[in-house]
């Protein structure tokens, strides 16, 4: 299948969380591969270096940084290091989630604690760092990862649902505030994405349901929701902001 080329991305310093695996792991590849100079930061050592070997002939290569995202002092000074050795971020894509499964019965707060940092707070932290370089240039893209998940109230992902709804609370407030200042801020709804993660979830009889209730019947795949993340950081999207976009085949 041919790919779009983007010629306003090359050389545009991109920033993926969770940029090592999964849906990340295609964005950080996408991304690279139109000429952009990537760092993804990612808890996943292993994943990582193995992805980061895996791209290492591109021009530039991805680089990987290690970062804990619950860790908002480590994510800080991650992005901090970034910046003064790149320069301002012009795109950041918040991609790191977990989403574990539970029931209502075994949440407790700190659990509640941790499932919000791993879900939906780094990405405002994430975006807070970065947006006084972008303010300064006058211009900046901030993706979001949202989930199907909460609009169709998929069980057992209460606290995961409760964040990702979240995310896209927040995608419209930061669009606003930081619209002033040239900075597009949008959300990407990916559907159930083929990765080995969520693989381990679903039963061959599972995922032939979940395509049965699409209105396309092919399989969602990392590239699939990077093709959407290359547009929306595209000049091509220059007027478009706030919203969220969904990638998921049509399920209902």
């Amino acid at each position: 299948m041919s790919r779009a080329i983007y010629p306003s991305l090359k050389d545009r310093l991109v920033v993926v969380t969770g940029g090592g695996s999964g849906i990340g792991a295609g964005l950080t590849e996408a991304f690279a591969r139109q000429g952009a100079r990537v760092v993804f930061l990612d808890v996943a050592e292993a994943d990582s270096l193995a992805l980061a070997s895996e791209l290492a002939t591109l021009t530039p290569a991805p680089r990987f940084m290690l970062c804990d995202l619950k860790n908002l002092s480590a994510l800080k000074s991650t992005l901090a290091e970034i910046i003064d050795e790149y320069g301002p971020v012009d795109i950041l894509l918040n991609n790191a989630a977990n989403d574990d499964r539970h029931s209502l019965t075994e949440v407790t707060p700190e659990y509640w604690d941790d499932r919000i940092a791993v879900n939906l707070r780094h990405l405002y932290f994430a975006a807070q760092a970065v947006a006084p370089g972008m303010r300064e240039r006058g211009s900046g893209v901030i993706l979001n990862l949202g989930s199907i998940s909460w609009h169709l109230g998929l069980p057992d992902l209460s606290l995961y649902e409760t964040a990702k709804a979240g995310i896209e609370g927040m995608t419209r407030a930061l669009a606003r505030e930081l619209g002033v200042d040239g900075i597009r801020v949008s959300c990407i709804v990916p559907g159930n994405v083929k990765t080995p993660r969520q693989m381990k979830w679903y039963t061959p009889e599972g995922e032939a349901e979940i395509v049965a209730a699409q209105c396309l019947k092919g399989r969602l795949e990392p590239q699939d929701v990077a093709a959407l993340a290359l547009f929306l950081a595209s000049d091509d999207a220059r007027l478009i902001t706030g919203h969220e976009y969904f990638v998921d085949a049509g399920w209902r």
